[in-house]
């Protein structure tokens, strides 16, 4: 049997041009292709989806940087943090009488000249970064067997480079000893070693286009083709596939080059070096949800009894590391269960931010730091951000535009959908907020309540929705980032440090992962009994808004949810949500005196 004459991974652009020339063959019209594919792209998802060919594509990181091959197809997953516009290119002309294609390419491979059957093609640029606080646990299988393979190849590159240095050192210091190069000393010449070194010196590339925080990363500026501007959104977590570029005479060449001669590059691409950013041509390219780094789901059917002991044991985990405290636990179950389903008005359903009080600068560094580290371990994505005067007047909350460089300068709170944040506000002491204190604590307080972040473009700012889970560690209740839930932490023992099995850690994730994507819906009998505690609720305190209300639809929402997933005996989905009720009204201070008379309830009813 005769194998396929093109190797799609090592050669993409190979198999690029034969289906390119095939086409074309076939008596295609090269006029057709404009903003289409004649097949390259059928080609490749056979490769990488029905052969199975995906896990073998190395993924794009610092490590695999170091080793894997230019014009090879590799994988880069991350965040789309920046749009930087359309760029024309030259996508297929004519040598003599063949037609050829700069598709999927940064370099013209034949000579094009000023051919007049030139057809101008177009391919958007987006700046794609690792997915801000992404956990180490979220690699892939492959791609941890992949940097271990680096870092062997590095370690042998180390000391061949050792033992060449060595040699050169040697060679130095003879020429430097040398007749000729003393002569050249005393008629007032440097040596041309010291030339070389002072050049190294001076030859600084211009890496203005990447910010500090990226330059301890791995950012991609990932070529799109064919592709509705709106499949792909900022913010959003894509995995790209295609051909990775680290050309740079596309940058050195380009004043020796007409448009005509390749295309017309954008002016500020000279400020984002192929070695501090690689180019990749997207051939496809999906989007990811926390399921994608999930590395497998620990059950092929998920039976409602192994769900509910998998919640089980999540939820005496949360009670264990919060001292025994079952209310907090609870909360913190529901916390990690939240999502944005729906938004009516200025009103985010779903969310569920949760403060836990109570905690001094002595308790959190045990318990708060348990959170942190459990959260980590659940959750694909967090970060935790210190609320002190000096962060809040000093930090870069906001992204903001540079018209200079043409770039979206990226803040902390621009984060993908389904990212934990956790406030630690027990550092906070007395000072005063400047400007931008102020203007930090307002973007924060916007993004707990409504869910939104206001990106400044300088003439105008404006609101980008999100979708992310809020924890605030304090001692009173916060005031600059109210949550939905404030709760006095009341732990009645010291927290456990206990070792989980990696089977069961990836139980917990895929629980989390799994029932926060599921769909809900109300029956009419819930709906019912929802809209009349709502009223009873609003009839006992006039002084309930919409935020209040919008709580309980986040309560009706998760008992719901939680109500599919167990099994036959599970409580009735009234009492589980009454119970709620009593949760809520605990959780905002109104009867802390009953939190074990509440939590009892609330065990009867779940378990």
């Amino acid at each position: 049997m005769v194998g396929p004459k093109y190797d799609c991974l090592a050669n993409p652009l190979g198999a690029v041009r034969l289906t390119f020339e095939k086409a074309i063959a076939s008596g295609a019209d090269p006029a057709s292709f404009d903003g289409k594919d004649w097949g390259a792209v059928d080609l490749f998802r056979q490769f990488l989806f029905e052969d199975g060919a995906l896990s073998h594509v190395p993924i794009l990181n610092p490590t695999t940087i170091k080793w894997v091959q230019p014009n090879t197809l590799v994988r880069f997953r991350g965040m789309i943090q920046d749009m930087l516009g359309n760029e024309f290119y030259a996508g297929a002309y004519k040598d003599g009488s063949v037609w050829r294609t700069n598709k999927f390419m940064d370099v013209c491979q034949y000579p094009m000249g000023s051919s007049p059957d030139m057809r101008i093609w177009e391919r958007r640029l987006l700046y794609c970064i690792p997915v801000p606080g992404q956990n180490s646990w979220t690699e892939s299988l492959s791609e941890v067997a992949m940097n271990k393979t680096s870092q062997q190849r590095e370690k042998r590159q180390r000391m061949e480079d050792d033992a060449s240095n060595h040699m050169d050192l040697v060679l130095v210091d003879e020429f430097e000893s040398s007749p000729s190069v003393k002569k050249m000393r005393e008629n007032g010449h440097a040596s041309p070693s010291s030339q070389s070194k002072d050049s190294v010196i001076e030859g600084t590339s211009n890496t203005n286009f990447v910010t500090n925080a990226e330059r301890n990363s791995l950012p991609c500026l990932v070529k799109i083709y064919d592709c509705p501007e709106s499949e792909l959104k900022l913010n959003e977590v894509f995995e790209f596939v295609g051909v990775l570029t680290l050309d740079s005479d596309v940058m050195a060449d380009k004043d020796d080059q007409d448009e005509s001669s390749y295309g017309f590059i954008e002016d500020e691409l000279v400020h984002l070096p192929p070695e501090k950013v690689p180019r990749l041509h997207c051939l496809i390219h999906r989007k990811l949800d926390v399921n994608d780094f999930l590395h497998s789901s620990p059950m092929m059917e998920p039976k409602p009894r192994l769900v509910k002991e998998t919640r089980e044991s999540l939820l005496r985990h949360l009670t264990s590391i919060l001292g025994n405290d079952g209310i907090a636990a609870h909360l913190m179950l529901l916390h990690l269960l939240s999502r944005v389903h729906a938004r009516i008005d200025n009103v985010a359903v779903g969310k569920l931010s949760l403060n836990l009080t109570c905690l001094s600068k002595e308790s959190v560094s045990v318990f708060g730091n348990q959170v942190r580290l459990s959260v980590q371990n659940l959750l694909p994505f967090t970060q935790c951000i210190p609320l002190t005067v000096n962060y809040l007047n000093t930090a870069s909350l906001a992204p903001k535009k540079d018209y200079q460089t043409n770039r979206l300068i990226p803040g902390v709170l621009q984060l993908a959908d389904g990212s934990h944040l956790i406030i630690d506000e027990t550092q906070l002491e007395t000072g005063t907020l400047n400007s931008t204190g102020v203007e930090n604590a307002r973007l924060l307080k916007n993004l707990m309540e409504f869910q939104k972040v206001e990106y400044n473009f300088e003439y105008y700012k404006m609101e980008m929705i999100a979708d992310v889970q809020m924890l605030i560690l304090s001692e009173g209740k916060s005031n600059i980032v109210p949550a939905d839930l404030v709760i006095p932490f009341q732990p009645s023992s010291a927290a456990s440090f206990e070792v989980v099995p990696a089977e069961t850690l990836e139980a917990w994730r895929w629980y989390l992962a799994s029932v926060r994507s599921l769909p809900h819906s109300i029956e009419s009998d819930m709906q019912k009994v929802v809209e009349s505690d709502l009223v009873a609720a609003r009839q006992a305190d006039r002084s309930l808004g919409g935020q209040d209300l919008s709580r309980s639809e986040t309560y009706e929402l998760l008992s719901d949810v939680i109500t599919m997933i167990v099994d036959d005996g599970a409580p009735d989905v009234c009492k589980f949500w009454r119970n709620q009720l009593v949760i809520g009204t605990l959780a905002d201070g109104k009867g802390i005196g009953k939190a074990e008379k509440g939590e009892a309830q609330v065990n009867q009813a779940i378990n």
